[in-house]
């Protein structure tokens, strides 16, 4: 069933076409990627939950797949979509997607004729199939603002180029993944107020991780998967961005290597670790070090800056911290300096700054 703001249908090959508003629209081609999700069956429930229309006033939401890059937000959104038994598009976010490549694209035909190509977002809309907005956090606000009467009451979206609004079929779903990472753009409050609820998706545990790399290499040995999995959970418990995706990578690469080993053989152990290196980097043969060496460089053993350290060196007896925080050795060789001089200098041990809080009332703020 197509929207009913489409006055003709037609299909010329492979390639479908609508007609709305006088305007013919090329259509995307449905994906034909596999989605078997395995383990975390809970997350599956909550965004086919996010989905479910429980009366006729009510809308189908369109949540965010939060969580680090490999992790399988984007099979996750893919295996609902075939629970659902709808058709897939899938559209890839960047930097530079402009409003109309969300949209409708012209292409210059024959003839010199303009063509109208819809995305896979909007050909979703229009032949009630899911649409997964992938890394949507790395799109600008233009492109975002594009999308605001789709994703609240309203359903639909306004092509500028093509002069046509079109309305979403009431079947169509769409989700949006991002990444846990700083290079993206911040996406307004107005959309993120629109796409709800936010589903973190986490680490598989061990099994199912396992379970993961023997359904994408199932001709692993078991020693190489262990040593994966053993990484893997390893990297998890340390709160490490090494993926899952990360694993197969290095399963594969490891196993690649040693089918090749007949005249330079090596243990499974040293293919295994040269892959490592080859794939992850040298710092990732040592995950305790390396997570050490990333909570400091995030300020894990840093004292916080106060006030009084802008204007005072740490050591030096005005620092208004000094009497709460220094040492007792400290305290023994200030407080001595402190007796030895204050009959002189008529210093009391106060800071300049408590100085101004005392008489607060002579300062001119």
């Amino acid at each position: 069933m197509i929207n009913q703001n489409i006055i003709e249908k037609v299909t010329t090959g492979m390639i479908e076409q609508v007609e709305i508003d006088g305007v013919s629209l090329h259509l995307s081609k449905p994906d034909e990627s596999e989605g078997n999700w395995i383990g975390q069956s809970e997350s599956l429930r909550q965004l086919l939950a996010c989905w479910i229309v429980v009366d006729d006033k009510d809308l189908a939401l369109a949540p965010r797949i939060v969580g680090t890059p490999g992790i399988g937000k984007t099979t996750l959104a893919i295996a609902a979509a075939h629970a659902r038994k709808q058709e897939l598009y899938i559209y890839q976010c960047t930097a530079d997607t402009r409003p109309e490549d969300l949209l409708v694209t012209p292409v210059l035909g024959e003839n010199g004729r303009i063509k109208y190509h819809a995305s896979p977002l909007v050909t979703a809309m229009l032949r009630g199939g899911v649409c997964i907005l992938d890394e949507g956090n790395r799109m600008n606000e233009k492109s975002w603002a594009s999308l605001a009467p789709l994703l609240d009451h309203r359903r639909y979206v306004e092509s500028i180029v093509a002069g046509i609004t079109i309305k979403a079929h009431a079947d169509f779903r769409c989700a949006v993944t991002m990444n846990d990472d700083e290079s993206t753009f911040e996406i307004p409050d107005y959309i993120m107020s629109r796409l709800q609820p936010t589903l973190a998706l986490e680490a598989p545990n061990r099994d199912d991780e396992l379970a993961i790399l023997q359904y994408h290499i199932p001709f692993a040995d078991d020693e190489m998967l262990g040593l994966t999995v053993d990484f893997l959970q390893q990297a998890h418990g340390l709160k490490l961005d090494f993926s899952t995706r990360d694993g197969i990578n290095v399963l594969r690469y490891a196993l690649k290597r040693l089918a090749q080993s007949a005249d330079h053989p090596l243990s499974n152990d040293e293919y295994w670790r040269e892959s490592i290196l080859r794939c992850l980097g040298e710092d990732a043969l040592d995950l305790s070090t390396l997570a050490d060496n990333r909570n400091q460089s995030l300020g894990g053993n840093a004292v916080p800056m106060g006030l009084g350290d802008f204007f005072f060196s740490p050591g030096d007896p005005l620092h208004p911290d000094m009497h709460g925080g220094m040492t007792e050795e400290m305290q023994r060789e200030f407080g001595d300096e402190e007796d030895d001089d204050d009959s002189d200098s008529g210093f009391d041990g106060r800071s300049p700054l408590d100085d101004l809080d005392d008489d607060d009332d002579d300062v001119p703020y």
